[in-house]
This record gives structure tokens, sequence and C-alpha cells, in this order.
């Protein structure tokens, strides 16, 4: 199964999950890692095409987050 498909999935089942971006410049490498204390996965990479599909995937998971706190902030104040 594929990283992404895999981290979506855990974002969707779990209400803790945290998502890390680092880039280190001395070696070039880009790395992601998401996790949820009990499933850690990580991506890193030093290719130039995959920053920009690793930027893309972030901001997408970024947008899940923000309308799952969003749903359960609505289903408090009901």
């Amino acid at each position: 199964m594929c990283f992404s498909l895999r981290c979506t999935r855990s974002l969707q089942s779990n209400m803790l999950v945290r998502v890390v971006l680092k880039y280190r410049h001395c070696e070039g490498n880009l790395c992601i890692k998401v996790t949820d204390d009990v499933v850690c996965l990580l991506y890193r990479t030093d290719q130039a095409q995959d920053v920009k599909k690793i930027e893309k995937f972030h901001s997408q998971l970024m947008r899940l987050m923000v309308a799952r706190e969003s749903r359960s902030a609505a289903m408090e104040t009901d």
C-alpha cells in the first residue's frame, strides 16, 4: 500500500495524529513522518521531483485535519 493512502487512512481512523515535515539542507533530505503513537510512517527522499509531491500531500493532510476539527467542534456545540 502506498504511503499517502496509509497516512490518510490513519488520519481518518484516529483523532490523535501528528505530522512532521523536516528538511536537512546538509544532507539534502526531505522527510515526512506521520504517527499516531501506534503506527509510525516515514517517507524520506533526496529527489527534487518528490519534494513537490510531498508538499502537495502535506497540504492535503492539513486540509483533512482542519475539516475534521471543524466537524468535531460543530458537533460539540450542538
